[in-house]
């Protein structure tokens, strides 16, 4: 039972503050108030700040994962929550002037604070938890995804305290900063690695089962492998439909009428997207994590495809299953990383898997705000951002299909 005990403390820590990076899935709150009272309107370039917030993280992974090879894994998490700290702080005081500073601090030095967080939380949880994975990996970003849900009445909160959409928008990012602040030094305590050999009661290794050796590569080695390139291009397509809809959400509900309740857009993929990481993070424990993304891959294909088609309150429904999808992507990925590659470097080696999730975000993001602009509220204009999202899924079920396991040297 102690074992047991001690095993879930890391894993409650790493939910509290993934809870707290779950605030990135919902900038489309932002979007239209940025857009306009910071960049002149320009959806696209206000999106470029949620784009290479995403795109820094993959940076902040692979940095802290390296970190981590020299210090505990709490100071790397408590690292990143000070600079995720600092560039949200710091992003409170932006102006039209110098819009770009938006760029530097929400979106640089937040992504590399959260990347910091991000991958050393999972990676020191698949540690204390290799008898479940998938399953522990779907938790704990789950939560990053249920932070959306928790965040976003609450910035909605912030936002019209002070002074509505298009005034408010600055101060909440002060108020963030100092959630942050708490939520990360102090989770980050609890965020340790179990002992050295640690194997879990019951336990059986599935190279101990084999009789082969279960190998942990470098990130060195992995550069390498073939295998590594086909991950990581293969994860840049298949999120470019999610993160589309995650920037836009609240904007495009806005557009097609529904005003009043466009929130529900921004709570419904939040919501879906943290239970997707969950379920299919669960399923792919069952299934295998290569047939489980070739669902996923085949799903955000078809989706994407409906968005034009959507009306009234199906819209919403559309957005919570593209949200589903898209969770899956972000519990698998990392697991598959660690399957390919061994546990031991899974942080840095994830880390430089997601830089080709930080180039689908600027490139969605890119896609999906020049294809807004010219929409303004003809919101069926933006639906060839959709189509290059069905058919970036869709190349993504190519590569996925020819990928298998590095063989032992």
């Amino acid at each position: 039972m102690k074992k047991t005990r001690n095993r879930v403390i890391p894993v409650i820590a790493a939910i509290a503050i993934q809870l707290c990076l779950g605030t990135a899935y919902v900038w489309s709150i932002f979007q239209n108030g940025i857009a306009e009272t910071i960049f002149a309107g320009d959806n696209a370039a206000a999106g470029l700040s949620f784009s290479l917030l995403l795109a820094t993280l993959a940076i902040g992974s692979t940095l802290g994962g390296k970190m981590q090879s020299r210090f505990e894994p709490s100071v790397v998490v408590i690292l990143g929550g000070l600079i995720l700290t600092a560039g949200f702080f710091l992003a409170s005081f932006v102006t039209p002037s110098m819009p770009w500073l938006l760029w530097l601090t929400y979106g640089v030095m937040g992504g590399i604070g959260m990347g910091f967080t991000y991958s050393t939380t999972i990676s020191c949880a698949q540690k204390w938890f290799p008898d479940k994975r998938g399953f522990i990996t779907g938790l704990i970003v789950a939560a990053l995804g249920f932070g959306g849900v928790l965040f976003t009445p609450i910035i909605e909160m912030f936002i019209q305290s002070f002074g509505g959409v298009g005034m408010g928008e600055l101060k909440t990012f002060r108020m963030l900063s100092l959630i942050f602040l708490v939520i990360c030094t102090i989770g980050g305590l609890f965020v340790t690695n179990p002992p050295k050999e640690y194997i879990p009661e019951g336990y059986i290794p599935p190279s101990a089962a084999s009789g082969n050796a279960n190998l942990d590569y470098s990130p060195a080695q992995v550069l390498r492998m073939p295998q590594f390139y086909i991950l990581t291009v293969t994860m840049m397509l298949a999120c470019m439909g999610g993160l589309m809809m995650i920037g836009f959400a609240k904007p495009i509900a806005i557009a097609k009428g529904m005003a009043e309740t466009a929130t529900i857009g921004v709570l419904t993929i939040s919501l879906f997207n943290s239970f997707g990481r969950l379920f299919w993070g669960w399923v792919s424990d069952k299934l295998g994590r290569k047939k489980t993304i070739l669902i996923l891959l085949g799903g955000t294909a078809i989706l994407a495809l409906f968005v034009n088609l959507a009306a009234g309150y199906s819209i919403y429904v559309l957005i919570g299953l593209i949200g589903f999808f898209y969770g899956g992507f972000l519990s698998n990925f990392p697991a598959f990383t660690a399957d390919l590659f061994g546990s031991k470097h899974m942080a840095t080696n994830y880390g430089m898997v997601l830089v080709g999730f930080g180039l689908g975000a600027i490139v969605a993001s890119f896609i999906a705000g020049y294809f807004k602009n010219l929409a303004v509220n003809d919101i069926s204009l933006m639906f060839p951002a959709f189509i290059i999202a069905s058919i970036a899924a869709a190349v993504g079920i190519l590569l996925i299909s020819i990928i298998k396991k590095p063989r032992k040297e």
